[in-house]
């Protein structure tokens, strides 16, 4: 059966995405709203978090445990993310209980309570969960990467700065909020059993009167250090880099994708079997494509020891640029069936496909088929792959490392 997206677009321009999925009992929803990390005023960093959990305290007529309560009793399961341009809050549930479900995230988007005694509780757990990244030195390599790699303010912490978010207060909350949540640029999507002309209705009552201009894109400011280091005496070298790539609307974005599977997509992969297994250089090793709107990356972590650090970062950078050299129809096959595998465990579960659906759009402008994106990784081949890499080499590295000892950039 063909896949069918379904789309309606509210007169204020919220964008409505549905896909339905034969043979389920449940639904899945969730919305884009553009308030993510980079959207924020300087100096507020962190702020959508604090957000995300703050609106959620008690909205309509409902104290923060009715709401809750209301909420529970529908069986979701909820989800709520910050990322660099939006914040995604959704869930999974019933199918039958979804139209009850829209009717309180209503609330809670346009008629939140933002009550004084509740702010700070929400602005502690964000302030927790910053310093919580200091026993996760993995993590906290990869959000500083981030904030070096790409053009400021793209990378922004979304887990935010103590600094900030001690500073950070429920007035200036609200502001941003006011100035932030534009539900004209919302997009919505719900995957699973639905009724979309019933969905389709019910937005259209609570969201429709919400109107407002569109909001100025941020301006790209430079890119971060090169190399950071950030020292801790621990008995381990934590190291992230990052290189710039194709972002996901361009010609050669699956060829990309393929490319990093190809490094890093199991234990035949190139990192696994040169880095660790080869020179037993590392604990950790892992590469992934990052891709946002207005730029992309391929990050790599790689776990060691003080005295491996350097020969470890020397070759990951090396396979990296190896890789344009030549790669086998073996790994090309290989890296394609692991792509589609990834593809088809996701498209099983509606909290995936919705995210993906809206996730397309927001990126393309259009939402795109599960067999064309099989096609399209398909379609890749050698030449296609090696031809990429040809036209655009990984050869610059902006690197991060925590632990006792640094680490010379070439």
């Amino acid at each position: 059966m063909a896949e069918k997206v379904d789309k309606h677009v509210l007169k204020n321009g919220m964008v409505l995405l549905g896909e339905v999925m034969e043979g389920v009992e449940s639904a899945a929803f969730g919305f884009l709203v553009p308030a993510g990390a980079a959207a924020l005023p300087e100096g507020c960093c962190g702020a959508a978090g604090v957000i995300a959990d703050w609106i959620f305290r008690g909205a309509g007529e409902r104290s923060s445990r009715e709401l809750g309560d209301a909420l529970d009793g529908l069986g979701l399961h909820r989800s709520s993310s910050v990322g660099s341009s939006n914040i995604t809050l959704g869930s999974a549930l019933e199918a039958g209980n979804l139209g009850e479900a829209l009717g309180l995230y209503g609330d809670v988007l346009l008629r939140a309570s933002l009550k004084d005694e509740e702010f700070e509780p929400a602005r502690q757990l964000a302030i927790d969960g910053v310093r919580a990244l200091d026993d996760d030195p993995r993590q906290k390599v990869g959000v500083r990467l981030r904030e070096e790699f790409y053009p400021r303010p793209l990378g922004r912490s979304t887990h935010g700065r103590v600094e900030e978010l001690e500073s950070l207060t429920a007035e200036r909350a609200r502001e941003i909020i006011g100035e932030n949540f534009n539900f004209g640029e919302t997009i919505f999507s719900v995957a699973g059993k639905y009724d979309f002309d019933a969905v389709c209705g019910q937005m259209e009552g609570l969201f429709e009167g919400e109107r407002r201009g569109a909001s100025e894109p941020a301006a790209l400011g430079a890119r971060g250090d090169r190399y950071t280091h950030i020292e801790n005496e621990g008995a381990q070298v934590h190291i992230g880099l990052m290189t710039e790539t194709v972002r996901p609307m361009d010609e050669d974005y699956y060829e990309a994708r393929v490319a990093v599977q190809v490094l890093s997509g199991g234990m035949s992969a190139r990192l696994f079997t040169e880095v660790r297994e080869k020179r037993g250089l590392c604990y950790a090793i892992g590469a992934r494509y990052h891709g946002l709107k207005a730029a992309a990356g391929i990050t790599c972590y790689a776990g060691t020891t003080p005295d491996k650090a350097q020969e470890t970062l020397d070759v990951v950078t090396g396979e990296f640029r190896r890789l344009g050299e030549g790669i086998s129809e073996e790994e090309i096959q290989r890296a394609k069936v692991g792509l589609k595998s990834s593809l088809i465990l996701h498209s099983e579960s509606t909290s995936s496909r919705a995210g993906g659906i809206a996730g397309d759009y927001y990126m393309l402008g259009r939402v795109r088929s599960l067999e064309e994106i099989k096609e399209r990784i398909e379609g890749t081949s050698v030449d296609s792959v090696t031809g990429f890499l040809r036209r655009r080499p990984f050869g610059e590295f902006t690197v991060v490392t925590i632990g006792p000892r640094q680490v010379k950039v070439g």
